[in-house]
């Protein structure tokens, strides 16, 4: 990328995390409400994160024309589900981490109880901002489309049935395909949710044109994952804010073990440049998700 491109990039990032920020505190309950503790753990967990997530909500609405006030929903949507997927996968019966985004996981610096819980809620809380929210100004068809589409993509053929599949495989040699195929449930589907979910904002849209987002949303998630493999290897704790090489202590199948991490990294860059190919018919209206397809593959935590 340019100078001029990164400097775009960096600068419309900047302004999505604050938006979001904001966005996420207004829907929050408040940390004094009754039940105060559970409400405590649902902000704690929620603090931090890249909030990569409602960025492509966001930039895939730039894309289209749709007003950032009008999925400013949607994005808080997708961030508490990951939020509660991630206090859910760190518990004991899980992964069993004790450290997220830079500071002691859920459980650790509360209890399991009340971490299983404050996930519960994040999970319904998302919901009913899609239901619910008035600056969601959309039909009711749009609204029911939107909810469907989050819920597939956080059940049992999304998010949920990925991390199933990837307690399953410990110890296993998934084949590439077996690979690809866990992490399309496990990180691809909420990544797909973030991108359709603005999309689905956008009053009768072109349906090919939805199908070229979703394959960009598809290829990103992947390349998403095979950094995060990535990372994992060759990153550190500190920079990562989570415990790095947790995945070859615990002997789960990676990108780097089954291609080499110069493998892993060639198909990391065949995602990205997949990825871009599917947004040819948005021309230069897109840049800003061609720029985030790139940043992906190049983050370093």
């Amino acid at each position: 990328m340019t100078n001029a491109e990164i400097e775009r990039l960096t600068a419309f990032m900047q302004t999505c995390r604050a938006r979001v920020e904001q966005a996420l505190d207004r829907r929050l309950p408040p940390a004094d409400k009754l039940p105060s503790r559970l409400h405590q753990a649902m902000r704690y967990a929620v603090e931090g994160g890249k909030r990569l997530r409602p960025i492509l909500t966001y930039a895939t609405g730039q894309a289209l024309g749709v007003p950032l006030e009008v999925l400013d929903g949607p994005a808080c949507a997708v961030e508490f589900i990951h939020v509660y997927s991630l206090i859910h996968d760190d518990l004991p019966a899980m992964d069993d981490d004790r450290l997220r985004r830079g500071k002691p996981t859920c459980h650790v610096e509360f209890d399991e109880a009340t971490a299983i819980l404050a996930g519960d809620a994040l999970q319904a809380l998302a919901f009913e901002v899609l239901a619910c929210d008035p600056t969601l100004t959309v039909s009711a068809e749009q609204r029911v489309a939107m909810i469907a589409c989050l819920a597939k993509a956080a059940g049992s053929s999304g998010m949920v049935g990925g991390q199933a599949i990837d307690l399953a495989s410990v110890g296993l040699n998934l084949d590439l395909p077996a690979l690809e195929l866990m992490h399309i449930y496990k990180t691809g589907a909420l990544i797909r949710a973030s991108v359709r979910l603005a999309a689905l904002a956008k009053a009768d849209l072109d349906p090919a044109l939805l199908a070229s987002l979703d394959h960009y949303a598809k290829c990103v998630g992947l390349a998403f994952q095979i950094q995060d493999d990535i990372l994992d290897e060759e990153s550190d704790t500190a920079t990562l804010g989570k415990t790095q090489g947790k995945d070859k202590v615990q002997n789960k199948p990676t990108y780097p073990a089954l291609l080499g991490l110069s493998g892993a990294k060639r198909k990391a860059w065949e995602m990205h440049e997949e990825a871009v190919e599917s947004l040819k018919s948005l021309g230069a209206q897109a840049d800003l998700l061609r720029a985030l397809s790139r940043f992906i593959i190049q983050r370093r935590n």
